[in-house]
Order: C-alpha cells, then sequence, then structure tokens
C-alpha cells in the first residue's frame, strides 16, 4: 500500500514538473529569475529604487497576460490596461473608504464620504461603492469583475470571427471608452485627478519603509505564481490547442475544435492577470489615476512584452524591467530628449532582435551553455569498470571483423 502510494506520489511530482518546468534549463531560468527579484534586486537597490522596481514588476503581470493572449494565442490586445485599470480601482476604492472614515472627513459638509465626492456636492456614498467595504470581497471583485469584463467583450467579438488589427483597435477603443467615463464622473471616481491619498489596509500603513518591502515581496511571489500557473496552462492540452490555432487556424477548426471557447477563456485569463498587477499598483503607488490606464500606457504594456520576447513568460518580466529602467534613466539623464531616446531603443530591438531579450538567450547564449556542457561531457574520465574508447582501438576492432 505504502509503495503503490509512493508511486502515485512520485508520478504526480514528475508530471506536475514536467507541466511546470519541462526540464531542467526551463527550472534553471525559473529560478535565476526568482533569485534575481527576490534576492538581488532588494539588496542592491535602495528603498526608493525598490519602490519603482516594485511598480515595474507590476506592470510585468499586464505583460506575462500579453505572452499568453498574443504570444501563445495570436490575439493582439491593446487595450490590456482596461483590465489594469480595473484592478488598480477595485484597490483604491477600498483604500479610499477606509481613509474616509467619519473622524477623518469631520470638516467635510457630508462626513464618511471621499474628499472628492464632497467637492462635487454628492451627499451619500454611490451603491456601486458599498461592496468595497470589505476587504475579501474587494479581492474577489479584482478577479472577478476583469474576468466579466473580458467574456463580455471576447463572447461579442470572438463570435463574430474578430480577429487581427480590428480586434486590436477594437480593445484600445474600449480603453478610450474607460478613460472618458472616469473623467467625466469626477464626483464618482476622482476625475482626472485620479483616487488619491491612500494610507492604510485595515490599519496597517502602506506608506513606511517596511511596508514598502512587504508589499514589493509580494508583489514578487504573486508574480512568481502567475507564471507558473500560465506555463502549466501551456503545458496542457489546451495551450496546445492555443498555440496551433494561432499558428493554422483553419486546421484546428476543421479538426472538430471549437477554438472560440479557447479565445475567450485565455482573453479572461490574461485578463485577471492584468487585473492582479493593477492592484498591486494601487498598494505600492498609494493612488490610482485615469492616466495610468489609458491609451499610451496600454501600448507601453505591448512594448514591455515584445522587447522581452513574446512568446517567453521570463522574458516579459525582464522585458518590463529593462523597459522602465531605460525610460527612468533616460528621463532624469535627458529631461527634454529622453523620448527620442526611448524610441530609438524600441526601434534598434524590434529591427534587430525580433524575438526580445529572449532571442538572445535561444540564439546565442543557449548555443555556448551546450557547447560547453558537451565539452564538459566529454573530458570526464570514464566510469570505473567501463572500458574508454579509442580511435585507434575502433579501427582494431573493425579490422578484426
Amino acid at each position: 500500500m505504502n509503495s503503490s502510494t509512493e508511486k502515485i506520489e512520485s508520478n504526480f511530482g514528475k508530471l506536475l514538473y514536467e507541466r511546470l518546468f519541462k526540464n531542467k534549463e526551463g527550472l534553471i531560468a525559473f529560478l535565476i529569475l526568482a533569485v534575481v527579484i527576490l534576492i538581488v534586486l532588494p539588496m542592491s537597490l535602495s528603498s526608493f529604487r525598490l519602490n519603482l522596481t516594485g511598480k515595474y514588476l507590476c506592470y510585468a503581470f499586464a505583460a506575462v497576460g500579453l505572452v499568453m493572449c498574443w504570444g501563445n494565442a495570436g490575439i493582439l490586445c491593446l487595450g490590456q490596461g482596461l483590465f489594469f485599470g480595473a484592478g488598480g480601482y477595485c484597490m483604491a476604492m477600498f483604500l479610499k473608504l477606509e481613509a474616509s472614515d467619519p473622524e477623518s472627513t469631520s470638516i467635510q459638509s457630508t462626513p464618511g464620504i471621499p474628499d472628492f465626492m464632497d467637492w462635487n456636492q454628492v451627499t451619500e456614498l454611490p451603491w456601486f461603492w458599498h461592496p468595497f467595504k470589505s476587504l475579501p470581497l474587494t479581492i474577489a471583485l479584482i478577479i472577478t469583475l476583469p474576468a466579466l469584463l473580458a467574456f463580455i467583450l471576447s463572447v461579442f467579438y470572438f463570435k463574430g470571427r474578430v480577429s487581427g488589427v480590428v480586434f486590436a483597435i477594437l480593445t484600445q477603443s474600449m480603453v478610450a471608452c474607460l478613460w472618458y467615463f472616469i473623467v467625466g464622473n469626477q464626483g464618482y471616481f476622482g476625475g482626472i485627478n485620479g483616487i488619491t491619498d491612500l494610507k492604510t489596509v485595515k490599519g496597517w500603513d502602506i506608506r513606511t519603509e517596511d511596508s514598502h518591502y512587504i508589499l514589493y515581496y509580494l508583489c514578487c511571489i504573486l508574480l512568481l505564481l502567475c507564471i507558473l500557473v500560465s506555463r502549466y496552462i501551456l503545458s496542457t492540452r489546451l495551450g496546445r490547442v492555443l498555440i496551433a490555432q494561432r499558428d493554422k487556424e483553419m486546421r484546428v477548426r476543421f479538426s472538430g475544435y471549437n477554438i472560440t471557447s479557447f479565445r475567450i477563456f485565455i482573453f479572461c485569463f490574461a485578463a485577471v492577470v492584468s487585473s492582479i498587477g493593477g492592484a498591486m499598483f494601487t498598494l505600492q503607488v498609494g493612488f490610482m489615476s485615469p492616466n495610468l490606464i489609458g491609451i499610451v500606457p496600454s501600448i507601453d504594456m505591448v512594448i514591455f512584452t515584445a522587447v522581452g520576447g513574446r512568446e517567453s513568460l521570463l522574458g516579459a518580466v525582464y522585458g518590463a524591467l529593462a523597459v522602465n529602467a531605460a525610460k527612468t534613466a533616460f528621463s532624469e539623464a535627458y529631461a527634454a530628449q529622453w523620448l527620442f531616446f526611448y524610441g530609438a531603443t524600441f526601434i534598434v530591438i524590434v529591427l534587430y532582435l525580433p524575438k526580445g531579450l529572449a532571442g538572445i538567450y535561444s540564439d546565442h547564449i543557449k548555443s555556448w551553455i551546450d557547447k560547453f556542457l558537451q565539452k564538459s561531457k566529454s573530458s570526464d574520465p570514464p566510469a570505473s569498470g567501463e572500458k574508454e574508447i579509442s580511435p585507434d582501438m575502433d579501427k582494431e576492432e573493425k579490422s578484426a571483423q
């Protein structure tokens, strides 16, 4: 009984290992990323720079989502900021309600509501703000609300066979609609200024240096978990069908698969991943504004994915870190010309590195590592009891035959 149980557990462990990492090379690459973001960066950066890096990693969630729906499913979405902003605003609404208790807002004409509502002569809390009084319900809405929104959009689009450039433009138009909706409803969402002055989570101050470290590590752990879940999905039959329909859509349809349902699922999954990043962004930065989720930020998320490698989950993280670090460095060194340097960098990468940063490894570094491993294996002495075979011995055996 024990031996059969151990065999089942070992088989399950091997299957899970193959699904998550494929081989030892995938495990090493994942561990390198974990060491970089969990150990190297916190030890080498100041508190201010680490907080900036945490902000960059929040954008990496959206890049991971784009790798799933664009790189592996062939669905280019220029409206990922829509779902990023949905998660960010859900968390911001919860934090704002906690910061707007009657004692803190006693000088307002209507205490107990957010300050921007009082400024716009809103006399009571709107009905759609009430669910955000509860933290568990807020977390549930961060996951379910973007998924529901993505499901509604994808059903209309994919059932109508909308894809390619048309789908990308439509998703971008949805981001523009969200931006105008938030800006036009200043009394309910803070308008162009957004939701600001966010202080605590259940009494825990998120503005201190210690809280910045805790939130950074929480962001890293959630990001690594999203990568593992994404890898697992791609290793299943669902992932193989997604990749197949990306390359040969009609052949997959003729094989009997309803690829619309597969596309709807992966689009909703990418929306949820982006939403988690938006929620973590609000926690680390302390505010949420429509300018952070508009058309330009949505295109930036596509740039992060392209630079990292649109088919590489780990490359998406490196792409988000590299592009945002370059943007910060250029803006600090060349305040007036940094946009030109930023654009030139992206053009060079697209022209000379079409596979992104992940392509540097797959095309160059990986071959060097394979050659080194082959040399090390050939230089190893033969094991005890084994006879070392030389070219001369091989010739003697052939002549004897």
